[in-house]
């Protein structure tokens, strides 16, 4: 009898020993992520040390609960308020290649219309893996909360992220579907003063906010082709609620535009430019700019 159950024991020992092999090699594996631009960014673990080189993508990464394992970000990532703190390596367009090697990452994620392409080329040819971003779409914003999260290792924090993000949108077109729209314009710059056009995400979020972008049709991201001083044939439609993510300074200029422009502006708002990021609270300042003109 003791016999018989030696063979027994052995089996339950090397199954043990398996799974146990298993599990190690599931912890080691790589991490595989496709970026925006097709490339496959391969590392042997989840990043521990990430720079990020967009403040959309700070926000981001903080929102997936993986900003401890941010060591250097850019100029205009300031929320949330740790992101104050972490080292900077240039504006997102104007980067210092220097400073990121200097903090070590093992991860850099990117801004592809934001970035410029070479710095993240001499990164990648440092042997950096640079993950490239660039959301079209309000929804693609949850799929890069997702992607993030398998980058960094958060990925229960990200799915609830992306899960509540999705929700939010859900409820808004619910809720503007079939209310009026709101006329919008939404001053980027003052000089020269600049909007944003169709394919710039903000157009996605005015209009999902109940908003109507009066430069939707501009197939550029950042239309400049008129000057507050004097509207000319490319001068907005107005009537328009505007809204500005500017300095303060310019809130006058844009209000001389729409003058100039035939009309007056029905009224002029702004929050330092948050509902302009691709990230999960972009969307609620953008609401709340439409749903503050709707009560003015």
């Amino acid at each position: 009898m003791r016999r018989a159950r030696h063979p027994a024991i052995r089996l339950v020992i090397r199954l043990v020993i398996g799974l146990a092999a298993a599990a190690a090699s599931a912890v080691h594996a790589d991490v595989l992520v496709r970026d925006v631009t097709g490339a496959e960014v391969r590392l042997p673990a989840p990043a521990r040390r990430v720079v990020s080189l967009a403040p959309y993508l700070t926000e981001n990464l903080f929102a997936i609960g993986a900003g401890g394992r941010i060591v250097g970000t850019v100029e205009y990532a300031n929320h949330p308020e740790a992101a104050k703190r972490l080292p900077r390596v240039g504006a997102y367009e104007n980067l210092d290649a220097e400073a990121v090697v200097a903090l070590k990452p093992d991860l850099v994620v990117a801004w592809k219309s934001g970035n410029p392409p070479a710095v993240l080329a001499r990164l990648r040819a440092l042997g950096i893996p640079v993950w490239i971003d660039e959301p079209g779409r309000i929804e693609d914003v949850a799929g890069t909360l997702e992607r993030l999260g398998a980058l960094t290792g958060a990925d229960r924090d990200a799915r609830t992220a992306a899960e509540a993000y999705r929700r939010r949108l859900a409820d808004l077109r619910a809720r503007y579907s079939a209310r009026p729209t709101v006329r919008t314009f939404y001053q980027v710059w003052d000089r020269p003063l600049m909007t944003v056009g169709g394919p710039q995400i903000i157009s996605d979020v005015i209009r999902l906010c109940g908003g109507a972008n009066v430069f939707a049709a501009q197939a550029a991201l950042a239309p400049t082709g008129w000057t507050a001083g004097g509207a000319g044939s490319a001068s907005p439609p107005w009537p328009a609620t505007t809204y500005s993510s500017s300095p303060p300074t310019c809130c006058s200029d844009i209000r001389r535009a729409c003058w100039t422009g035939r009309n007056a502006c029905a009224g002029t708002w702004r929050r330092r430019g948050r509902e302009g990021r691709p990230n999960p609270d972009g969307v609620p300042a953008g609401d709340h700019a439409i749903a503050t003109a709707r009560r003015d």
